[in-house]
């Protein structure tokens, strides 16, 4: 597979009561084609995600970033661009980093949660820093991540209710 220069497509989830902000690394393939957040139906985020705040799975693009913001969530990556193959976040280079000021400024948030080491490991490296926020970094959802089932998940990802 060929490395494929990507730029993020999609811009981030928030408005102005948005209290907690989700980072993942890039979208995938089949986010990049929905345009949207977790958009791989093996993706756990979604389901997991309801079932912490109670809600229905949600199924449409519009039913996710619904109920992402009526709970206050805003949802952005921390990787503006780079080379990738497919969705493999191992092969990742020439990263240049997305701008999070404007979510920050735009809203409540105080607290970064990064889906995943890769999330994390980059949001350390470039974005940490600037925002004077520690980010919490949670195991993915992606499918790719098997050793991580639902329960385990949801157990680790519980901690993002008490700041909504």
């Amino acid at each position: 597979m060929e490395y494929e220069h990507i730029i993020h497509p999609f811009p981030p989830l928030y408005d102005r009561a948005s209290r907690i902000l989700i980072l993942g690394s890039l979208p995938s393939v089949k986010s990049r084609e929905q345009m949207f957040f977790y958009g791989h139906p093996q993706n756990r985020f979604w389901p997991m995600i309801a079932d912490l705040l109670g809600e229905e799975r949600p199924v449409s693009v519009d039913e996710k970033r619904e109920m992402a913001l009526r709970h206050h969530i805003a949802m952005w990556d921390t990787i503006y661009s780079c080379d990738i193959k497919g969705s493999s976040d191992s092969s990742i280079k020439n990263v240049c980093p997305t701008d999070l000021r404007q979510i920050i400024d735009g809203s409540q948030v105080k607290n970064v949660f990064c889906n995943g080491n890769t999330s994390g490991a980059y949001y350390k490296k470039y974005q940490e820093k600037e925002l004077g926020i520690k980010a919490v970094v949670l195991p993915s959802t992606s499918p790719a991540n098997a050793a991580w089932n639902m329960e385990r998940l949801k157990n680790e990802w519980g901690i993002i209710l008490k700041y909504l």
